[in-house]
């Protein structure tokens, strides 16, 4: 099986560029500034197959301040939605932080979106330990010998980004009626 021939581009325009920028937008939520490398390797694309643009750069600015002067990228609305959905799904504040970092989400954005995670679910951290483990199948939601796979479970959390303390915490419970207990307990 032979791969296809590469398609060649044609000549880069500020328009050519923008549009790039809206079908982007029309899929995905971002940042300005993830925006503007998603933008900056388009333009990276072109100069490898010799079509340099040199005012390329004021175009990809003009074009994400124009995104977000019309409301169409917003850093705070989108960390505060990036932010509760991976913590839904179970991310630790470390990697949720670390997430929104490699976004590019503006630092004030991010500070707060994790503060106002922290202001609606204290216990958020808790919580996310508790579905990283529900859905990993780890400590009390484990079938078989727990304590044969302690350490493979504590690493587990620990590379998720959790803290010894908490990962102990989840793992070493008695049982997940227990560990529901506790996590209601910490949402009321």
């Amino acid at each position: 099986m032979t791969t296809p021939p590469a398609r060649k581009l044609g000549p880069l325009t500020e328009e050519r560029l923008r549009q790039a920028a809206l079908h982007y937008l029309e899929r995905f939520a971002t940042s300005a500034g993830h925006l503007r490398s998603v933008l900056e390797r388009r333009v990276h694309k072109q100069a490898i197959q010799g079509l340099e643009t040199p005012e390329a750069a004021v175009w990809i600015e003009r074009i994400v301040t124009a995104m977000v002067a019309a409301g169409v990228v917003d850093d705070r609305a989108y960390a505060e939605m990036r932010a509760a959905s991976l913590q839904r799904a179970g991310c630790s504040r470390a990697r949720i932080k670390a997430t929104l970092q490699q976004k590019r989400v503006e630092p004030a954005a991010l500070d707060n979106a994790l503060e106002r995670l922290g202001a609606e679910q204290p216990a958020g951290d808790l919580v996310a330990a508790i579905n990283f483990a529900r859905r990993r199948r780890l400590g009390p939601f484990a079938a078989g010998d727990r304590a044969a796979r302690r350490q493979k479970d504590l690493a587990a959390l620990a590379r998720a980004g959790f803290s010894g303390r908490l990962a102990r915490r989840v793992v070493d419970a008695a049982d997940v009626e227990s560990l529901n207990a506790e996590m209601e307990g910490n949402l009321a």
